[in-house]
């Protein structure tokens, strides 16, 4: 499908305007698993799978209250931000209980120099695509792959470990942004949006092979949640609409994933755009019944006071240059682009019948 020139322009503008503690209810506990035995758990991506790889810096934001909050081992008051971007459980500590994991696997960065958790790893890094996004200055997601290679074939991740693994990618918009660095994604213009999304979509898949190859038994692929229902798109209709475009370029890179992926052994496609829609854009009376959990679908529970200011944000003087809502539990979403832990929650809620039956069946060689 062919968009004239400035559609097109319109499409990247759209989506260039924005980025991508309590135990669950609802959700099984770590000794209710898959009846296979899945040990291991390998995460690759963004900020929805991000669980501290970004450094702890002033540029961070998931270093900062609200973000990744929790009781210490003290019972004390005092909030630790553990490098996740919610108020505290992301997708993939859901997906690792599933599994039958206390929470998602340690981060790459965190983890003790040559060595593996025998639980897995998180590569994921907060702001990652396909494609490299300068003023992140992230790793890709094969860079990720390639690290995950280096430990593998040095020995620091065993054969052994891979036959009873599962591995998560996540790859959310951050490829969408004008700010993605797309000089070498093999176009000759813009003026085809099927054929960039195209090529965002084989990378995707094509790495997700490569996992295969290398020995990962079970591969978990997100498709693309409903990027115009994010707070950072419904925010110009005072958070009350969906913007249909940037929904519209999610159904492209989905009906692409699904094309891919679809008939791949051993590879599972999460589907975040339904479970998400049925959440937060569903018609009168319809919805899932994990929608009635939240007041507020297209809000974000924590915003910047000012234009170009952004939740976690503090002064100089430590005051807080953000408003967050009493109860994060009520709101879908965190901030602008990310779910509260209640959000990832209820998405999961939506994802584990199905998740549960591929991770049951048996591996196809």
């Amino acid at each position: 499908m062919k968009l004239m020139p400035t559609v097109f322009c319109l499409l990247l503008v759209v989506l260039a305007l924005g980025g991508a503690r309590v135990e669950a209810r609802g959700t099984p506990s770590a000794d209710q698993g898959s009846k296979n035995q899945w040990s291991s758990m390998f995460v690759f991506g963004d900020g929805f799978v991000d669980n501290g790889n970004l450094p702890k810096t002033d540029t961070w934001r998931q270093w900062s209250y609200p973000y990744g909050s929790y009781l210490n081992s003290r019972g004390s008051a005092t909030p630790v931000p553990t490098g996740r971007l919610s108020n505290y459980w992301i997708q993939s500590d859901f997906i690792a209980r599933i599994l039958g994991l206390s929470e998602a696997p340690p981060s790459y960065r965190l983890t003790p120099h040559l060595s593996c958790d025998p639980s897995g790893m998180t590569f994921a890094f907060g702001g990652a695509g396909v494609y490299e996004v300068p003023d992140k200055k992230v790793p890709t997601l094969a860079t990720q792959v390639n690290a995950f290679t280096r430990l593998l074939n040095t020995g620091v991740i065993s054969k052994q470990q891979l036959q009873s693994s599962v591995a998560l990618v996540s790859i959310s918009g951050s490829d969408y942004m004008t700010g993605a660095n797309v000089d070498n994604a093999f176009l000759s213009s813009f003026d085809d949006i099927d054929s960039y999304i195209g090529n965002v979509t084989t990378e995707i898949a094509k790495n997700v092979g490569k996992q295969q190859r290398l020995g990962v038994r079970k591969v978990l692929v997100n498709n693309m949640h409903p990027i115009g229902c994010t707070p950072l798109r419904t925010s110009a209709n005072n958070y009350t609409t969906c913007d249909l475009l940037a929904n519209y370029a999610a159904t492209v890179h989905n009906n692409n994933i699904e094309h891919l992926m679809g008939n791949k052994n051993n590879a599972h496609i999460l589907d975040l755009y339904t479970a998400f829609t049925d959440i937060v854009n569903h018609a009168p009376g319809e919805g899932s019944e994990q929608s009635n959990n939240f007041k507020r679908k297209l809000t974000p529970c924590c915003e910047a006071s000012t234009e170009l200011g952004y939740c976690g944000q503090v002064s100089p003087s430590g005051k807080r240059l953000y408003n967050l809502c009493k109860n994060p539990d009520k709101n879908f979403y965190l901030d602008e682009t990310y779910p509260t832990t209640a959000g990832w929650e209820a998405v999961t809620e939506a994802l584990e019948e199905p998740l549960r039956e591929f991770l049951d069946r048996d591996y196809v060689p």
